[in-house]
């Protein structure tokens, strides 16, 4: 069960998980669980101040994946200047859809999330859901924009909401 394939993923390498975001793998180690011998991916998530340990050979299946190309950051940038696209229907089932794209660890549709819940300053208040699920669609696409280019998270936040500012006027 070990030592399937050479993984594309090697120690120090930034990753993206899908439901944390860009975490660092600190190391790859062998542990035996259930008297099984595991290989796993040791990701540390510094800002979360959090170490996950995935099996090596399910990390494709979770849908960990290595950082946006610039490619994709583009893209998701580009998205973001696009008009927001507020469905009318209820809250709650747009609040699921929404974390559903959040946990997908798809920039883009990381992207379309803060587009659609993205507040100028003359509209409407944000309520407490709308801007949780803003607030963590914001950090996990600042802080993968910030891994791809090298910056550090507070330039990458001021290039998304340059984006977001620019779009409003």
């Amino acid at each position: 069960m070990t030592k399937t394939k050479q993984s594309e993923f090697h120690p120090n390498d930034y990753v993206v998980y899908p439901a944390h975001g860009v975490g660092q793998i600190m190391s790859i180690e062998e542990q035996e669980i259930a008297g099984i011998k595991l290989e796993l991916f040791v990701i540390s998530f510094e800002k979360d101040k959090m170490t996950l340990r995935v099996p090596t050979h399910k990390a494709s299946e979770v849908g960990m994946r290595t950082l946006s190309s610039p490619d994709v950051v583009n893209q998701a940038m580009k998205t973001l200047k696009g008009k927001a696209k507020v469905k009318k229907a209820m809250w709650s089932r747009r609040a699921q859809e929404y974390e559903q794209k959040i946990n997908s660890g798809d920039l883009i549709a990381i992207a379309e999330v803060v587009r659609d819940l993205h507040r100028a300053d003359d509209q409407r208040e944000q309520s407490y859901s709308e801007r949780q699920l803003y607030e963590a669609a914001l950090e996990r696409l600042t802080r993968e924009i910030a891994a791809v280019s090298g910056d550090d998270e507070v330039a990458a936040a001021k290039q998304v909401d340059e984006v977001l500012i620019g779009r409003a006027a």
